[in-house]
């Protein structure tokens, strides 16, 4: 029976490290110090058993295995890594038209130097803050308040960055009735016409259009262990087989990984993650997107606007195509 959560599985991982945290406690209180020696030696010891289960846990990982990975409550999101990577960011909310949707976020920000537009969906990590944040579902609202963004970007010239971390765009009565599915469409025609540079990364779950809303980059990312997909593997499983438990089938049937995303052809770069996972190294698994935002946009500089849409709309045309077998 596969995990069905992240926790779930990485079960021994987080009972030694609970271990080891407690033994460490321990150690800093005692007095004695052949005692002390003896549970440093014991930490020492865990340590390395967890070192070993990391490397040999995340060694092979499976399509299943990489949606709890993503899922994954320690990991980084949106506004985490523009803290790490950006200064003097500026949040704008609003769409002009109906409210602020807190599922996605966004605004004028320095990143190393250069001043960039940045946005992106936004979890939470306790249930106050997923509620608020819709579990980064985003509704109309939150994609016209993108389009907003982006087109104010466009008029003063500065490039896009779009992180991508949700399970779908919201599917509420509410929502349908506001017009998701225009706002998404709308959203995608926005990103095609700017004429500067954009870099979208996919930092967890890409999930269905409530991702690509606001993906259609010029270099499209995706970090190792994030998932990019057209359905949430359980409503994948639903529909096919009336069984949302199949989750872990319908995830190799999707091919979901970053392995496979860059073999089709959606996206151009995998970016690496710390060992064990970006949960593991927040700080370290910023940089390394940063270094790849920066390398993207650099080679995305000598393009002139029109250069850039074009480029933009073959990468979209391209996909998809196939042949077949006679």
């Amino acid at each position: 029976m596969a995990a069905k959560t992240w926790k779930e599985w990485e079960k021994p991982v987080l009972e030694l490290q609970e271990g080891i945290a407690k033994l460490s406690q321990l150690a800093a209180k005692e007095a004695d110090s052949v005692r002390r020696s003896a549970l440093e030696a014991k930490i020492a010891e865990y340590e390395r058993r967890l070192a070993n289960y990391i490397d040999t846990l995340y060694s092979r990982l499976g399509p299943w295995e990489k949606v709890l990975v993503a899922r994954a409550e320690p990991r980084p999101y949106t506004l985490d890594i523009i803290q790490a990577i950006c200064s003097e960011f500026i949040e704008l909310e609003g769409d002009r038209r109906f409210g602020n949707d807190p599922a996605i976020i966004g605004g004028p920000a320095v990143f190393r130097g250069r001043p960039i537009f940045i946005l992106g969906h936004q979890k939470g990590r306790n249930i106050q803050e997923r509620q608020y944040r819709n579990f980064g579902m985003a509704k109309p609202e939150g994609y016209r308040k993108a389009i907003r963004l982006m087109q104010l970007a466009d008029r003063c010239g500065l490039p896009v960055v779009t992180l991508l971390d949700t399970p779908a765009a919201d599917p509420g009565v509410e929502s349908e009735a506001r017009g998701i599915s225009e706002a998404i469409a709308d959203s995608i025609l926005a990103m095609l016409g700017l004429r500067v540079p954009t870099v979208s990364a996919v930092i967890g779950e890409g999930g269905s259009g409530g991702a690509i809303g606001i993906g259609v980059g010029n270099r499209v990312l995706m970090l190792e262990h994030a998932i990019y997909s057209v359905i949430p593997p359980e409503g994948c499983a639903a529909i096919l087989w009336r069984q949302p438990e199949r989750g872990d089938d319908a995830a190799a049937a999707l091919r979901l990984t970053a392995q496979s995303a860059l073999e089709l052809g959606l996206i151009d770069r995998i970016v690496p993650e710390p060992k064990g996972g970006a949960h593991r190294s927040p700080a370290e698994a910023a940089r390394l997107l940063g270094d790849a935002i920066e390398e993207s946009l650099a080679e995305l500089d000598p393009l002139s606007p029109d250069e850039l849409r074009a480029h933009r709309y073959a990468k979209y045309r391209a996909m998809g195509r196939f042949s077949e077998g006679v």
